[in-house]
C-alpha cells in the first residue's frame, strides 16, 4: 500500500469539491461562517472519503473487468482495508459534526446513512442517482445546521439567535439546486465505462443550462431584504416593531397626532412642539417619559442590502455562474457528440469540478462574495490534482 495508491482509492482530486457544500449553507443560511462551519468541513470531508473507499470496496468485482487498474483489483490495497478505512472515517465524520450540536449530527447521521445506502444497495437501481443528489443536498444543509447552531448573525450586534433552526430553511433552495447539479452528473456517470449514451449528456447539459438561470435568479422575500435568507424574520420584526433600532411608520404617525406624547421619534417630536410655540427658534424643552431620555435616541440602523443585489455583487455572481456553465457544458457537448468511454468519463470530471463555482455562485447569489470567492480559490487546487489522480 503506498499513498498514491490512497490518493487513487480517495479521489483526492475531488476532495476539493467538498468544502463549498458546507460555506454555500452558511451562506444560505444568511450567518457567518465560524467555527462550526470548519468542524461541518471536516465532518464533510471524512463522510466523503469514507463513501469513495466504500464504492471502491463495493465494486471491487465489477472494477475487475472494467477498471482492473484501480487499486483494490490490482492489488495495491486490500478490501478489508479499504472497508476498515470507510468505517473510520465514518466515526470520525460524525465525531466532528457531533461537537458542531446535535442539529449537525442528525444532518450527518442522515448524510452516512444516504453514502453507505447509495454504494451498498442503490447504486445500481434507479434510485442511484437520486441517493446521489439527495447527499449533496444533504452536505450543503450540515453546513447550514452547523452554522446556524452557533446562533450569530451577520448584522451588527450578533448575538444568540432563537431563529436559527428556522433559518436554516432558507438553505433548502440552495440544496435543491446543488443536488440537482448531482442528480444530472450521476446520471451520465452510469455511462462512463460503457459509453454508448447521448440522451444522459444532453439531459445533463440542459440541467446545467436551467441551473445556470437558477443561480442568477435572486429571491425577493417580502418584507425583507431581497436574497437573504432572513426575509421572515425580517417581516416578522417589520410587522412588530418596525426596522431593529428605528421607530414604526405607523407608530410615529399616531405621535403626531397625539401632538409629541413621550415614545415618539426625536425628529417627528422636534418638530411637532416647534409648531405648537410657534417660529421662536428657542431650543425646546427636553421631557422623560416612557421613552426614555429624550436628548439620547438611539441612533437609527437600517442594515446595507446584500452585496448579491448591487452592480459589484451581480457581476462577481455572473462570472461564477459563467464558470459553472462552461466547466460543465463544454465536455457534456463532447459527450453527447461522440459518447465515447474517455469521453462520457471526462465530462463526468468536469461536472465534479463544475460543482465549485456552482457552490462559490449560490454564496455569491446570498451576498457573501468573499465566501464565494474563497470557495473558487480550491479551483487551481483541483485542477491541478485531476492531472495526476482521476477523479471519477
Amino acid at each position: 500500500m503506498t499513498a498514491r495508491a490512497w490518493a487513487e482509492l480517495l479521489r483526492v482530486s475531488a476532495l476539493f469539491t467538498v468544502p463549498g457544500d458546507a460555506l454555500a449553507g452558511a451562506a444560505a443560511s444568511g450567518r457567518r461562517p465560524n467555527g462550526s462551519t470548519v468542524l461541518a468541513v471536516g465532518a464533510s470531508l471524512c463522510l466523503y472519503e469514507a463513501g469513495m473507499a466504500l464504492n471502491d470496496w463495493a465494486d471491487r468485482a465489477e472494477d475487475a473487468v472494467d477498471r482492473p487498474h484501480r487499486p483494490i483489483p490490482s492489488g495495491r490495497i486490500a478490501p478489508g482495508a479499504a472497508l476498515a478505512a470507510a468505517g473510520a472515517l465514518t466515526a470520525a465524520g460524525l465525531g466532528l459534526a457531533a461537537r458542531a450540536g446535535r442539529p449537525a449530527l442528525a444532518v450527518a447521521t442522515g448524510l452516512a446513512a444516504t453514502v453507505w445506502a447509495y454504494d451498498l444497495r442503490l447504486k445500481h437501481t434507479p434510485a442511484g442517482p437520486a441517493a446521489m443528489a439527495a447527499a449533496r443536498g444533504l452536505d450543503l444543509l450540515l453546513g447550514a445546521t452547523a452554522t446556524g447552531a452557533a446562533g450569530r448573525t451577520t448584522g451588527p450586534g450578533a448575538g444568540p439567535d432563537p431563529a436559527a433552526r428556522g433559518s436554516v430553511l432558507g438553505a433548502l433552495p440552495a440544496a435543491g439546486l446543488l443536488g440537482a447539479h448531482t442528480y444530472a452528473v450521476t446520471a451520465v456517470s452510469r455511462h462512463e465505462a460503457h459509453g454508448g449514451s447521448t440522451t444522459a449528456p444532453l439531459a445533463a447539459l440542459a440541467a446545467v443550462t436551467a441551473l445556470g438561470a437558477a443561480a442568477l435568479h435572486t429571491r425577493r422575500a417580502r418584507g425583507g431584504e431581497p436574497g437573504t435568507a432572513r426575509g421572515t424574520a425580517a417581516r416578522t420584526e417589520n410587522g412588530r416593531d418596525g426596522e431593529r433600532g428605528t421607530a414604526p411608520r405607523v407608530t410615529a404617525q399616531t405621535e403626531r397626532a397625539r401632538g409629541g406624547e413621550p415614545g415618539t421619534a426625536p425628529e417627528t417630536t422636534a418638530q411637532t412642539r416647534r409648531e405648537r410655540r410657534g417660529a421662536s427658534g428657542a431650543a425646546p424643552r427636553m421631557r422623560s417619559g416612557r421613552g426614555g431620555d429624550r436628548s439620547l435616541p438611539r441612533p437609527a440602523h437600517r442594515p446595507p442590502a446584500p452585496l448579491a443585489v448591487t452592480a459589484p455583487g451581480f457581476l462577481v455572481r455572473t462570472a461564477l455562474t459563467g464558470s459553472y456553465v462552461r466547466t460543465a457544458a463544454v465536455p457534456l457537448l463532447h459527450a453527447a457528440l461522440n459518447p465515447s468511454p474517455p469521453l462520457t468519463q471526462r465530462a463526468v470530471g468536469g461536472g465534479i469540478r463544475a460543482m465549485i463555482p456552482l457552490q462559490a455562485a449560490l454564496a455569491a447569489r446570498t451576498g457573501a462574495v468573499g465566501t464565494a470567492l474563497a470557495v473558487m480559490g480550491l479551483v487551481p487546487i483541483a485542477r491541478n490534482l485531476a492531472r495526476k489522480v482521476s477523479p471519477t
